[in-house]
């Protein structure tokens, strides 16, 4: 689930709270969490409603001006239409995580052990070290310089790339990539091992 810009903004200053989207299939699940750039959300609820319920005060909380504006957002999109209810839980632990310069033995350990694993699954061979590599060569290297030089497919290497984000080595750039104070970190334990 994607918010625009301007509406992450207001999540961030608690205005919006609510959600509109048509989905053939929800995306996000009462309980569940959703990370965005402005923090952490928890999801609520999430439930199915018919269009013709939708009311000025709903359009108001989910951030648009009026009703009108509202279901012009939505369009003629595909699916049912659901009401998410959410409230900002935190900041993104992940943040926290990537701006660590230090780790410590056990922190390295972990982190080869989780890409040795994740190198040894990989049916096009190993690529973590190498995609770590190209992207502390040049920030704002993009997914498709990074592809290419693996030799994969971009979508692929997309995936792959966001489960380095998740272990804090990355960052994504408004264009491209760069490597985190973690992710800098651990390479720099990793290069002084080759």
């Amino acid at each position: 689930m994607l918010f625009k810009q301007a509406v992450l903004d207001r999540i961030a200053r608690g205005e919006v709270r609510l959600a509109f989207r048509r989905w053939t299939k929800p995306t996000v699940r009462a309980g569940g969490t959703l990370r965005t750039a402005v923090g952490v959300l928890a999801i609520e609820a999430v439930d199915e409603v018919p269009p013709e319920s939708l009311t000025e005060a709903d359009a108001v909380a989910a951030g648009f001006g009026s009703l009108g504006a509202l279901t012009a957002d939505l369009g003629t999109r595909e699916g049912r239409l659901y009401r998410i209810a959410f409230a900002r839980a935190g900041d993104d632990p992940r943040i926290a995580l990537r701006g660590a310069d230090r780790l410590d033995a056990g922190e390295q350990a972990a982190l080869a052990a989780r890409l040795h694993a994740w190198d040894a699954r990989s049916p096009s061979g190993p690529w973590t070290l190498q995609a770590l590599r190209l992207i502390g060569g040049r920030d704002g290297i993009t997914a498709a310089e990074i592809a290419d030089r693996l030799g994969v497919e971009k979508l692929a290497l997309k995936t792959r790339i966001r489960r380095l984000k998740e272990l804090g080595l990355t960052e994504s750039l408004a264009v491209g990539y760069r490597l985190s104070p973690r992710g800098r970190a651990f390479l720099d334990t990793r290069q002084t091992r080759t």
